[in-house]
Order: C-alpha cells, then sequence, then structure tokens
C-alpha cells in the first residue's frame, strides 16, 4: 500500500512562491505516475500538474502553466511542486496522486490516480 504525505502549504500573498512537497512510502516510488490536483472550496477536484515515472515528461493545466513546475526525485520518494507567482484563484487544498501508467489514459483525469495523500492547504491573499 502506497502512502502519501503532502507538505509545503500555507498563506502567502499574491505573487509569493511555494514548493509543495509529497513523500512516498510502501511502494516502489519509481514505477508510478505522479500528479498534483487541487480542490477549492466548493468546487470540484482538478488537475494541476503530473510527471511520468521517468520525469522526462510534464503535463500542466492551462491555468497554471509557465507558473508551476513539477518534478520529482526518485532516490528521496518524493515528488514537488514548485509554485510561483501565486494568485489569489490558486487558493485550495493541493492534493498527490500515484498511478499506474498503464492504466492511465489521461494524466489530467483523477481516475487514473490509485493513491493520493491528505492534502495540504494554499491559500494566496490579494
Amino acid at each position: 500500500q502506497v502512502q502519501l504525505v503532502e507538505s509545503g502549504g500555507g498563506l502567502v500573498q499574491a505573487g509569493d512562491s511555494l514548493r509543495l512537497s509529497c513523500a512516498t512510502s510502501g511502494g516502489t516510488f519509481s514505477i508510478y505516475a505522479m500528479g498534483w490536483f487541487r480542490q477549492a472550496p466548493g468546487k470540484e477536484r482538478e488537475f494541476v500538474a503530473a510527471i511520468r515515472r521517468s520525469g522526462g515528461t510534464t503535463y500542466y493545466a492551462a491555468s497554471v502553466k509557465g507558473r508551476f513546475t513539477i518534478s520529482r526525485d526518485n532516490a528521496e520518494n518524493t515528488v514537488y511542486l514548485q509554485m510561483n507567482s501565486l494568485k489569489p484563484e490558486d487558493t485550495a487544498d493541493y492534493y498527490c496522486a500515484a498511478g499506474d501508467p498503464s492504466s492511465i489514459i489521461y494524466y489530467y483525469s483523477p481516475r487514473g490516480y490509485d493513491y493520493w495523500g491528505q492534502g495540504t492547504q494554499v491559500t494566496v491573499s490579494s
């Protein structure tokens, strides 16, 4: 059973940066594709970014492309989300997820991911 623990959230001002981390255990991290999703109050969970298991290919939602960067360290079993130029509309709970690449049709769909963390809250004030 893979366990994921997010950290790094907090309260920041618009224009600031944050780096989220997601530490994994209980599985072979390097075989999983990893994703970040977020959910704002009253809204559905939405895709933010994903990275293939080798780290060579990444995907981003249009709303964060150019501002956020996903990366992974397979030696440390950790995936990161560097968030720059934060906006109030980035306020949400952020979740990392792990999925078997053979089961993922669309990296932006939550349905492709088998394991989820508990989330870390990000609040961006204007």
